[in-house]
């Protein structure tokens, strides 16, 4: 399979150039060799994935917190490909799902091949995942992502039974994004320290790390749905709001608006319609709904700050630390 060589976005940011871009040159060959398929739409299916870049942030905090840990060896580049191929199967069921037409400001895999195929490629990307894990012979690697898979399906359950509920809480949305979204940081951050052999004290530290970073993103990747540029971020705005996602701006605003305010919010949450959706931003402003969300971000990115005091001092240290501002301050 002949794909370019792209720099994946998270790699743009200038801190991560020097720390890591190699490293990921080499993540991104093993991903183009396990996608190979004598499979003629499943080739396709994933030279849309590998050129559609993406953050590859999953692997990025893989590769860095086994730096951290003082890690020599190979088997990360192995295992930063498996957590980038779970992490995408995941993205491709989601789109079918959501019904969603762009990702990372290009069409879907859903909107160019149809639904079938990137549900059935999705499962081809698990089954590969699998097979790489069996390769890195370790009982323990595997039971961290059969684990992290696990929790992570649940948290798609969870987020589409409580699509357009009016009545879900901070706290339960707090949890269902442990499930979704920080699951995988945390699985990522874990095996890197695993791969290092660090006392279980440090490997649970950067478990902590991983989740509080990975809840932050969730948090503001919620606030730009509101608040980002559209093309600066690959999707359109509100499109949380349309698939009658409760995210945190609009939990915070139910709890804070008046009752005008709080009845135009339900409205638009139940019928999904986003003609209003300037005036809704307005109510959310009212509300300190914006500001509120983004500190609930700062405060996370703060707690995962914390699980790495009392880590050596190192380059990769430091981009992990980084990587906690860029979580709450980024516009993509």
């Amino acid at each position: 399979m002949r794909v370019s060589q792209k720099i994946p976005a998270i790699m743009q940011v200038d801190f991560l150039k020097q720390a890591i871009a190699n490293d990921m040159l080499v993540v991104d060959r093993v991903l183009r060799d396990n996608l190979d398929s004598d499979v003629a739409l499943i080739r396709n299916v994933a030279e849309h994935i590998i050129n559609s870049g993406g953050k590859r942030l999953r692997p990025v905090l893989l590769l860095l917190a086994a730096r951290a840990g003082g890690y020599a060896g190979t088997q990360h580049y192995t295992l930063a490909a498996i957590i980038e191929m779970i992490h995408t199967s995941t993205l491709l069921h989601d789109d079918v799902v959501d019904d969603s037409s762009q990702r990372r400001g290009k069409p879907t895999a859903n909107e160019i091949f149809g639904n079938a195929a990137p549900v059935l490629v999705g499962d081809f990307l698990y089954s590969r995942a699998f097979q790489l894990m069996v390769s890195v012979n370790s009982m323990r690697v595997l039971r961290i992502l059969a684990n992290a898979t696990n929790v992570i399906a649940a948290g798609e359950v969870m987020q589409l039974m409580n699509a357009g509920d009016t009545t879900l809480t901070e706290d339960a949305y707090i949890e269902i994004i442990r499930h979704k979204t920080a699951k995988l940081f945390e699985a990522s951050t874990q095996l890197g320290a695993l791969l290092a052999n660090v006392s279980p004290e440090r490997e649970d530290a950067y478990v902590r790390f991983g989740m509080h970073l990975g809840t932050a993103f969730q948090i503001m990747d919620d606030l730009l749905d509101y608040t980002g540029d559209g093309d600066a971020i690959g999707k359109n705005l509100g499109d949380d709001l349309a698939e009658g996602k409760m995210t945190l701006p609009l939990i915070h605003a139910l709890a804070h608006a008046d009752d005008a305010d709080r009845a135009i919010i339900r409205r638009a949450i139940e019928s999904g319609e986003l003609a209003d959706f300037s005036r809704l931003i307005e109510i959310l402003t009212r509300a300190e709904a914006l500001t509120y969300t983004q500190s609930r971000a700062r405060v996370e990115a703060a707690h995962a700050e914390a699980c790495l005091a009392s880590e050596p001092d190192s380059s990769s240290r430091q981009a992990l630390l980084q990587l906690c501002a860029f979580a709450v301050e980024r516009s993509f």
